[in-house]
């Protein structure tokens, strides 16, 4: 196994920065500014938690405008929008349609405004808040989220470092190891990799030697 090239993990990328420390772009437009913040929101509830906190903090702003994907971004149906008072159509499509077009999942993307005395149009609009996402976008950091299978995997004391080799090949993390008259191995694995897993282990299934379960909660 550790001698074939191995192929890329399926999964999609995700925003590497947390509700508590977004991502933050700020420009200023005919005098009124424009905060993009972005962040992880792998949950519905998570977006909608990241979007109110700037409702509760910063209630003193013309406008709180959102847009979130949720999930992975090729395949999901939890996207969502806001104008939040904004002409109809000038704000969260624009945004939203900035983020499907960087296929990032499980993202959201607010930008506040602070109305600077001069009013923009609804063209000018739609380019302050889709252009303040797409530069945040543009700036962001990156990383994965690897579709996993959750597995747990019971032996031997004797066969555990085997077992924990064999993981390691299919490129899995093992989430926690249970100690009682027998090993279990609790592992995320990716979906790519678990057919070879499956077959490394047929052998010592075969015999009863280990006993493999797969985690549904």
């Amino acid at each position: 196994m550790s001698d074939a090239v191995k192929e890329p993990l399926a999964g999609y990328r995700v925003p590497q920065h947390s509700v508590e420390h977004p991502f933050s772009f700020e420009e200023v437009i005919k005098g009124s500014r424009f905060i993009a913040r972005v962040a992880f929101t792998p949950t519905v509830e998570d977006a909608k938690a990241f979007i109110n906190h700037f409702n509760q903090t910063e209630p003193e702003a013309t406008h709180h405008c959102w847009a979130y994907i949720v999930g992975n971004p090729a395949s999901t149906t939890l996207i969502a929008c806001s104008d939040d008072g904004e002409p109809s159509g000038t704000a969260g499509m624009p945004m939203l349609n900035v983020l499907q077009h960087s296929d990032v999942g499980d993202i959201t993307a607010v930008v506040t405004r602070y109305y600077g005395g001069t009013k923009l149009g609804t063209g000018g609009l739609a380019r302050a808040y889709g252009g303040s996402v797409k530069q945040a976008m543009d700036q962001i950091k990156l990383g994965s989220r690897i579709y996993t299978e959750k597995l747990d995997l019971t032996c031997a004391y004797e066969l555990q470092k085997q077992v924990e080799y064999l993981l390691k090949e299919a490129q899995a993390e093992i989430v926690h190891t249970d100690f009682a008259a027998q090993v279990t191995i609790c592992a995320q694995v990716p979906v790519n990799t678990l057919p070879e897993l499956e077959a490394a282990l047929e052998a010592y299934i075969n015999r009863n030697q280990i006993e493999v379960t797969k985690v549904t909660c």
